[in-house]
């Protein structure tokens, strides 16, 4: 086993340089794998979070997540693990993530089963539940968390996704002409229950409103089924890990652990070019030769002053629409309280109109020292809401929470009167800003969605500023997030013309 990497504690100041080849801003997965990948190749980096969600929200003295969240295992996503291998950090990744247990659990009004990853025990549930059905159910799914494997070639050719004028959607036109695969949907199609709950998780895996098209439908979910993986800390552990690995290659970071001042006050243009970020609360002007977004567009929007010089870059900003997004209530429970044989992910079917099927993922207590309490548990639930139930105030998302607490309370009856807190982070989270509000939302965007999977174009009508967030390819989910920062790390090498120097 690879001995473990030296840890280079974090600047607890602002850094002292004020130039830098890039700038990238915002928190967003695809942005923090950019900005590694481009100091790995001997770029000067500054990654400014502004919209961090840090390790999760204080309420009780726990540190809470902000929604559940499942990732696929980083083998389903050949072009991304290269670029984790390229950086260091595949061998790291593969040792973190880890399986629930059992792997997946389901739950019906009628029926629970639990999706282990020995066959014969799965087959054995399956058909205990459903009898004969069970069967065809089962060959359903097993081929289903297949069905991402004759698109890997695709996206491992790194095809121009989305693309940017005639000649890269040619191009794209004629990858898609070598791989038929892609327009293959979902074999796992029934209307039996556990076929509709399974689905169901397709909400998790996107952040494409209403995927329609047949890639957009299979690839995202088949990778979730076949093995929902967890990493410590969630979306927020990845995220710190890269961070963290930035500024071992001598990248910059301006964040909540390091300063107080990371939230960027205004974009600074010099003509129809980005010049400079200037942050809140300072004078001081971080220029760059090019800026990379990883933050949504309605917030790289509310930074543009004097929009009308940058009409363009605002109307393609003002394509992209939020839906919905994943609402999400915390309990913390003693472990010996939670039912026996409930599993750590549960795909809850609510019955439930508006909130669908619920997730729910069980972690263990963390202090907010980052300590772990072995006895406690969390129990995170989350379901997708329509945005505008934020205009409808704190009292209709208070009766959102206690609509998840009447499920909780069905699911663990034995939690009543032994719960030691409950927390909803857009009620309990203090100083919340940005995508904080939105841990997992689902886009509309009014422009061609190429394969059905992609969004906002990555080049904008401001040559040197690019897209990298996960509004570029929303039908894709986690892996779209990141292939959006690897297209940005070859798109910036192009714009800057810097022969890349790998680092050691």
């Amino acid at each position: 086993m690879p001995a473990a990497r030296p840890k280079q504690l974090p600047a607890t100041t602002a850094p002292s340089r004020h130039v830098y080849d890039v700038i990238v801003l915002g928190s967003q997965l695809g942005g923090a794998l950019a900005a590694v990948m481009l100091a790995k190749r001997g770029y000067g980096v500054l990654l400014v979070e502004h919209d961090g969600t840090g390790p999760g929200y204080e309420h009780g003295g726990y540190c809470l997540p902000y929604a559940p969240f499942i990732a696929p295992s980083l083998k389903t996503m050949s072009a991304v693990e290269e670029a984790f291998a390229e950086v260091g950090l595949a061998a790291e990744l593969h040792r973190q993530q880890q399986p629930h247990v059992p792997e997946l659990q389901l739950v019906m009004p009628r029926h629970r089963v639990d999706l282990h990853a020995d066959a014969t025990r799965r087959g054995a549930e399956f058909a205990r539940e459903f009898g004969g059905e069970g069967e065809r159910i089962l060959t359903d799914l097993a081929a289903s968390t297949r069905q991402h494997e004759p698109s890997d070639a695709f996206f491992k050719e790194a095809p121009p996704l989305p693309p940017d004028g005639l000649l890269e959607a040619w191009n794209l036109k004629r990858a898609k002409g070598r791989h038929p695969g892609l327009e293959t949907d979902l074999r796992l199609a029934g209307a039996d229950a556990p076929s509709r709950l399974l689905r169901g998780l397709r909400p998790f895996s996107v952040h494409l409103d209403n995927p329609s098209s047949a890639l957009a439908r299979t690839r995202p979910l088949s990778q979730v089924l076949q093995t929902p993986w967890r990493y410590p800390g969630g979306r927020d552990g990845l995220r710190k890990l890269l961070f963290e690995r930035l500024q071992e290659l001598g990248g910059d970071l301006l964040s909540p652990s390091n300063t107080d001042t990371y939230v960027v006050e205004e974009l600074v243009f010099d003509g129809s070019r980005f010049s400079a970020v200037k942050l809140l609360r300072s004078d001081t002007l971080y220029r760059a030769s090019c800026l990379v977004s990883a933050t949504d567009a309605g917030a790289l929007r509310r930074l543009m002053t004097g929009r009308k010089k940058h009409r363009g870059l605002s109307d393609q900003l003002d394509q992209s629409t939020i839906k919905s997004f994943l609402f999400a209530v915390n309990w913390v429970v003693p472990e010996t309280a939670l039912p026996r044989g409930m599993g750590e992910l549960v795909v809850l079917d609510t019955e439930d109109s508006e909130l669908g099927a619920l997730l729910v993922q069980v972690l263990p207590a963390r202090s907010v020292e980052g300590k772990e309490d072995s006895s406690l548990r969390v129990v995170c639930a989350g379901g997708f809401v329509p945005a505008s139930v934020r205009d409808l105030g704190e009292g209709y998302l208070e009766a959102l929470a206690q609509r998840i607490d009447g499920h909780l309370d069905s699911l663990m009856p034995f939690t009543q009167g032994k719960r030691l807190l409950r927390s909803a982070p857009y009620l309990d989270a203090s100083a919340v800003r940005g995508s904080r509000l939105m841990p997992h939302p689902h886009y509309l965007i009014d422009a061609e969605a190429h394969l059905g999977v992609s969004g906002l174009k990555q080049q904008t009508p401001t040559k040197n500023l690019l897209l990298a967030g996960r509004e570029v390819l929303p039908g894709l989910g986690l892996e779209g997030e990141l292939l959006a920062g690897i297209r940005a790390t070859r798109l910036i090498q192009e714009m800057l013309k810097k022969r890349p120097v790998l680092k050691r």
